[in-house]
């Protein structure tokens, strides 16, 4: 019910009575999963593991679920030996489930759910695809009918390992239904989590930032540290794109605070990503690959096993822009191996990129455009405006302005589009640069400003400080803060005094009615 304050003492009571294995089973399956939110995981990986013996005799089913919450610990501490441990299977049911269903079908379902995702996991983790994509799609499967928030959360996890982002969308919004529906508080920010990482994955990182926030809110309420960590890690990365360095900042360093103390090594690693594609962004690639080379190059330091991959890209443009290059070799490999499995949507596109960045003058354009049309296949406005961007800055090195031109306007529309400011800001960077857009050229985009936005511009335009803005307009300081920075990334200007030329342009150029948003 989302009170594990409440929970943690009685768990204490009963660890001290003499009660039946079964009850002691149960009471340390509760103490794991209150663990695996709020706690040093490797304590809630024990627990679960001492549950699941308890459990076996009398309860198969609830050690199961044990035996499962293990690995999923296992996981969040990127512990990849414990998790396969625990995912080993019984020797008497040693055939994945889907060639061996009969103790599935007597089980009941949310056993064969467990199970199924157990098999399938385990065949994930060992690089067994092809024995790992019947069980987990049933599972996925199973969560089209399932109105139970456990198995619909499984559903959503399971379609998030295969790379089914939209089956993972689905089930993780039919498991935060169901979880509200059964008054199952606990299970909320999990499943928000679920939909935040889908829609992150799936490139879109404003609607992975409204769960994500929603997400948060719910784990500090309900007492679930770790929960809350994993939704500032995402909330980092939806922000590492847009021109607010600080927040990325202090959702980091939240984020970071929470995984040192508890040993959650994928928070930490999503993290210090969201922190390099910020560097990345504001145009600091020796930072962003300094930072990225601890995450994804061999090393006792490597980041999280099922998570370092994502951040491969990143590193391999700013290891390039970096004079780096001999660093990417090896990443690339097993990044290519990554991509043919299927699992992220955007990983084939992402690795033409990154070999046309690698790649000679003679072949670089070739594999640009190929990355573009897988691009297209597989949606995303962010990743394909990062390869239109690159490509138009390939192009106009190469002094061939007007191909350069469409590329940066194509990139220019997109990183507009998802709101990527920072990104933005470097596109139209390189049109003035090419002459395509002077600086009083995209004085339009002052039409974007809501009302306070442009009133706050006009405001810093003529000189005013922040705070003699606050007190013209009656607001907080924080207040004219926060909307300067949407201004800085809404129009791709880097200082006040640029802001001001712009206004200055649009003023002359098209009058604007003082109180109003549009001319």
């Amino acid at each position: 019910a989302g009170r594990p304050e409440r929970a943690r003492p009685l768990l204490t009571a009963a660890r001290d009575s003499a009660a039946p294995a079964a009850v002691r089973g149960r009471a340390e399956l509760v103490r794991g999963l209150t663990e695996l939110r709020d706690g040093p995981v490797g304590d809630a990986h024990q627990s679960l593991l001492l549950a699941a013996s308890l459990l076996a005799p009398d309860a198969p089913t609830a050690a199961d679920t044990a035996t499962l919450a293990a690995a999923d610990a296992a996981w969040a501490a990127g512990d990849l030996p414990a998790c396969l441990a625990a995912l080993e299977p019984e020797p008497d049911n040693d055939l994945p489930a889907h060639l061996n269903p009969a103790p599935l079908r007597a089980a009941g379902h949310l056993a064969a759910v467990v199970r199924e995702h157990r098999v399938g996991m385990r065949a994930m983790l060992e690089g067994r695809i092809d024995r790992a994509v019947a069980p987990l799609g049933q599972v996925v499967e199973r969560g089209r009918t399932d109105d139970r928030p456990e198995g619909l959360l499984r559903s959503a996890a399971a379609a998030l390992l295969l790379g089914d982002v939209d089956a993972a969308r689905r089930g993780g919004a039919r498991a935060l239904a169901a979880a509200r529906r059964f008054g199952s508080d606990a299970l909320v920010p999990q499943a928000l989590e679920y939909l935040a990482y889908a829609e992150l994955r799936a490139g879109r990182h404003s609607q992975a930032r409204t769960h994500a926030e929603e997400g948060l809110r719910t784990a500090l309420r309900t007492g679930q540290r770790n929960t809350a960590a994993h939704h500032r890690a995402i909330l980092a990365l939806a922000a590492s794109i847009e021109e607010e360095p600080d927040v990325v900042a202090r959702h980091v360093t939240a984020a970071l605070n929470t995984a040192r103390r508890h040993g959650l090594a994928q928070v930490a690693t999503l993290a210090e990503w969201a922190t390099a594609r910020a560097d990345l962004g504001r145009g600091r690639p020796f930072d962003a690959a300094d930072r990225l080379g601890l995450l994804v190059l061999p090393g006792p330091g490597r980041g999280h096993f099922a998570v370092w991959r994502l951040a491969v890209p990143c590193f391999v443009e700013a290891a390039v822009l970096a004079g780096r290059h001999e660093e990417t070799r090896e990443v690339l490999t097993d990044f290519a191996g990554w991509a043919a499995f299927g699992a992220d949507p955007q990983a084939a596109a992402q690795l033409a990129r990154c070999h046309a960045l690698l790649a000679p003058p003679d072949r670089a354009d070739g594999l640009y455009r190929h990355a573009l049309a897988r691009h297209d296949e597989a949606g995303g406005d962010f990743e394909r405006a990062r390869t239109a961007l690159l490509h138009g800055k390939w192009l106009r090195r190469r002094r061939r302005p007007r191909e350069a031109r469409g590329r940066l306007g194509t990139a220019l529309a997109g990183f507009d589009r998802c709101g990527a400011g920072v990104w933005a800001a470097q596109a139209r960077g390189e049109l003035r640069a090419l002459g395509a857009l002077s600086d009083g050229a995209d004085t339009g985009a002052l039409t974007r400003l809501t009302p306070q936005q442009l009133r706050i511009a006009r405001h810093v335009a003529e000189g005013a400080t922040n705070r003699e803005v606050a007190l013209t307009l009656a607001v907080s300081t924080r207040t004219v803060d926060y909307h300067l920075r949407k201004v800085f990334a809404a129009l791709g200007v880097r200082s006040r005094l640029e802001l001001a030329r712009m206004v200055e342009q649009a003023e002359q150029a098209e009058p604007v009615e003082k109180t109003g948003a549009r001319p």
